[in-house]
């Protein structure tokens, strides 16, 4: 499988080889920061996903059998492939995704933090064993679901899906991913580390495509189990799909994260902080900061944060925007802010680096200030490098906005009182929370996962709650004949 260097026709891995869809259909994929196609992607149907799992069920008879130990070689040595190769890597990611060299390379680093967590399964997938009664011994052992997916977002194409490949293999499922037909080159790259890594033909595939194919995927009866990372609205339907269908479903959904600001924060820090929040991949992640809840006298804070990003430029510390679609939604809220009452205190329409690549989508930081709780920039995900102020006079009141949105992916405090800290996390609504930190995202072993609409399933896809999730336990009690030992058991 060669590496991706080329404009090019892609394809599907199935079985070890790419296999051209039956469907005969394609998109183009475009780069966001220069509007020039860089490969058509194919629109599979549901023939072109019998045959992957065909060949994933083939496959995962005789992969289950390997030890656990034998398998995870695979992603020790995929993390030294990872490692040699992360500079081009990272130009993949940033060609089809538009986001900043430093970001993809951020993007690789903790992608390779799931490829050690998958490798130190042999200690951590462990069963349990007790000697309940004299003679009497009961234990778990775990066993893979057999073959399963995943549906991955256009914003991390890379790290996303490792947040599931590395450990549903490992565990002896095979697996088969559907990317983004956004970003589809990043997957391709997975699939020749994998097989560079010596995984074994048909363990591994991609389908790919659009609404179709996710729908295949979750009505499929040949999938047992289903990951998921998206908007809300989809994650809900695929989640409702895919239960419906009888499979295992954990969905991640979107967000509208709130960052609380009180009069004691640290100014410098805590603005260097949000404005990274807001601004990292031009705002395109479910974690990025969206509104900003100012408690009393915090303009000092305020003005720090709007001055930190009145300097920063499009297409120069912030990357592009991933489609013409994503730019003109996030265009029309700023617009939107402005007639609907809000202040516009900072405009990033125009606020793009003169040595930006032509043809590419590019956005500056914008700030819509004195906004409402109700404002529909308080309350819905743009999915850009916006920042919504709420003010309040209390630390309650800001906490009462918090809880009262539907989402439930991170909230986070700025301030340097521990008990004021202490107080807000105990209270906050939400599965991630930070402390002086904007993108609380817990890093390995501890699960990436939200709360509320932000969250449908149980379980996790990341971290020691994946290994649940991608295995069954199965419950042995053992008993053998022994006079010396007898009890009212035997």
């Amino acid at each position: 499988m060669e590496t991706m260097t080329a404009e090019r026709l892609l394809s599907n891995v199935i079985g070890g080889e790419e296999r051209g869809s039956a469907s005969g259909s394609t998109m183009p994929v475009i780069a966001p920061a220069t509007g020039e196609v860089i490969a058509d992607v194919p629109l599979s149907n549901s023939g072109d996903l019998d045959e992957a799992v065909q060949a994933a069920q083939t496959a995962q008879s005789d992969w289950t059998h390997m030890p656990l130990k034998d398998r995870v070689q695979v992603f020790y040595r995929m993390k030294t492939l990872v490692e040699e190769e992360k500079d081009h890597l990272a130009e993949v990611l940033t060609r089809e995704n538009g986001k900043t060299l430093a970001e993809s390379a951020g993007e690789i680093a903790r992608a390779v933090e799931c490829l050690e967590f998958a490798a130190s399964l042999p200690q951590t997938a462990v069963g349990d064993i007790l000697e309940v009664s004299r003679g009497v011994e009961c234990k778990t052992t775990r066993h893979p679901l057999g073959v399963v997916a995943g549906i991955t977002p256009f914003n991390f194409p890379f790290m996303v899906p490792l947040w599931m490949i590395p450990m549903a293999i490992a565990l002896g499922n095979a697996f088969i991913l559907k990317p983004s037909p956004l970003t589809p080159l990043s997957a391709m790259e997975i699939a020749r580390l994998l097989k560079q890594a010596g995984l074994p033909d048909g363990v591994f595939s991609i389908v790919h495509g659009d609404k179709t194919i996710v729908e295949a995927i979750c009505d499929h009866t040949g999938i047992s189990a289903l990951g998921f990372v998206g908007s809300t609205h989809v994650a809900k339907l695929v989640f409702e799909r895919g239960v419906q269908a009888g499979k295992r479903v954990r969905a991640l959904g979107g967000a509208k994260n709130h960052l609380v600001v009180v009069p004691d924060a640290d100014p410098e820090m805590t603005a260097t902080n949000v404005v990274a929040s807001v601004t990292g991949c031009a705002g395109q992640r479910c974690m990025a900061a969206s509104v900003l809840l100012a408690v009393g006298d915090t303009e000092h804070i305020i003005g720090r944060i709007r001055e930190k990003m009145a300097a920063m430029k499009g297409g120069r510390e912030l990357g592009a925007i991933i489609s013409e679609q994503a730019y003109d939604r996030i265009m029309g809220y700023i617009e939107r802010a402005e007639a609907n009452g809000a202040t516009l205190t900072l405009d990033g329409r125009e606020a793009v680096a003169e040595d930006a690549p032509e043809g590419g989508r590019f956005l500056g930081p914008s700030i819509i200030d004195h906004a409402t709780p109700d404002h529909e920039a308080s309350c819905e995900e743009i999915f850009g490098p916006t920042l919504t102020i709420i003010r309040c006079e209390t630390l309650d009141e800001a906490l009462a906005i918090e809880n009262a949105n539907p989402y439930g992916n991170a909230a986070a405090i700025y301030t340097s009182s521990g008990a004021t800290a202490e107080y807000f996390v105990d209270r906050a609504d939400a599965g991630m929370i930070g402390v002086n930190i904007g993108v609380p995202v817990p890093r390995e072993p501890f699960a990436f996962g939200g709360w509320n609409d932000s969250s449908f399933g149980d379980g996790d896809i990341t971290g020691p709650g994946a290994i649940d999730f991608w295995t069954k336990t199965k419950k042995i009690t053992t008993k053998w004949s022994d006079q010396h030992r007898s009890n009212w058991m035997s």
